[in-house]
Order: structure tokens, then sequence, then C-alpha cells
């Protein structure tokens, strides 16, 4: 099932101020971050992919992947304990290869339609579907109950900073990756929101249908 356009107006005013906050703060800060030393900026991005293993394994285990749930709840261990709580990746050296999965992609797997595209501030290219799976993520993501849901879970004060900053980094650290990439996009494109439409869509089918072509649309090998 295509995404139907049908806030097509919007959309494109919420891309071109997408455009110069990406201008403005995140490229830049995604160029210091490709600068950083390669050991801290690998050990940084494992950190990250690490924590986004947790969202993987309820995501899996809904979609009924047992063996993507045993390979995220094992490489989470593995990495969390003996790769010094994910600094180091030593689960892909066992062969516990793990894919991201979230919400919008477990609605995907059950049938459930892109329905309309539209363009999030700052977060960028989403679907209706995809926007309320990264609501529901909150609620689904280990991570976020032990760190923005500890005080209605537990009791406890919570720390938002924690979960937002870890998300943010994943963000950049993307960014970062993507450089040259973008870069090209935007060089090349006619239109440059009609491009990124299409990649962002062919980027989240391929996750959906946990394509094993080795590459995402941006050109990255998948993890």
């Amino acid at each position: 099932k295509s995404a139907d356009e049908c806030f097509e107006g919007v959309s494109r005013s919420i891309f071109k101020f997408n455009l110069v906050v990406d201008d403005i703060i995140l490229e830049p800060i995604a160029k210091g971050y490709n600068k950083l030393p390669g050991p801290i900026k690998e050990g940084t991005s494992n950190f990250t992919s690490n924590v986004a293993t947790l969202l993987s394994i309820p995501n899996s285990l809904l979609q009924g992947n047992i063996k993507q749930v045993g390979h995220a709840s094992g490489s989470f261990l593995v990495n969390t304990t003996l790769g010094i709580l994910g600094v180091l990746n030593p689960a892909e050296k066992m062969g516990l290869n793990t894919h991201k999965e979230d919400v919008g992609q477990t609605l995907g797997s059950y049938g459930i339609g892109p329905g309309c595209y539209l363009v999030l501030p700052v977060l960028g290219p989403s679907t209706a579907r995809d926007t309320v799976g990264l609501i529901a993520d909150s609620f689904v993501d280990p991570f976020a109950h032990i760190t923005i849901r500890e005080k209605e879970l537990f009791g406890v004060s919570g720390n938002d900073i924690d979960y937002f900053s870890v998300k943010g980094t994943d963000a950049i650290d993307f960014r970062a990756n993507n450089i040259t990439n973008f870069n090209s996009l935007e060089k090349n494109s006619i239109d440059l929101y009609s491009s990124y439409k299409s990649v962002y869509l062919q980027e989240r089918e391929n996750k959906i249908s946990n394509s094993t072509s080795g590459d995402d649309d941006w050109g990255n090998l998948d993890n």
C-alpha cells in the first residue's frame, strides 16, 4: 500500500523549516561528531545501537519473530556485560545480528498501511502509521520505562533527559553517517521534498519486509 499525500502544503512548509534546522544545528553538530576520534565515535554509536536493541525485543516478539527475539536479547546481554554497557560490540562477532524494530514496523507487519504521508517538525518524514508507532514506542520500549516512566511505574523520580539524550545522539550518529548521502540527494534532486519522501517510504517498506539486501536506502549497512 502506498502512502497518500494528504497534507502536502503543510508538509512542504515543515520540510523547509526542517532544512533550516538541519543547516543551522544538526549538520554542524554531525560534522563535529565526525571529527571525534574513531574509537569514541564508534563506541558512542555502539552504545546507542545497544540501547535501541531493547525496543527491538518486544517488537520482534509482537511480530512473532522468535529467532530475532533471541538474537536481540542475546546481543543486548552480551554487549551490556562483555561489551561494557554496549560501548563495544562483541555480540556481532558472535553472530548475534539484530535489526532495529519499532512499533511502526510491527503495525506494518500486521498489514496496516502507511496512511497519509506527513513531515514532522525536526523529526522529519513519517506516515500516519509511523507517527502512531512513534508515540507507542515509548510505551513498548523498556529503556523508556526505566527513564521517562520511572515515576508512574515505580514511584521514583524519572530522568527524562537520559531517554532524550540517547535518542538525540542516535539521530546525530545517523546524520553524521549520511553527510555524503544527504548532500548528494540535495545536489541531484529536482524536487528534494519528493526525493526524501521516496527514500523514506522505500526504506520503511524494506524494514517492514525485513529486506536482506544488506543496504538501507541511505547507503548504509543494516544493523
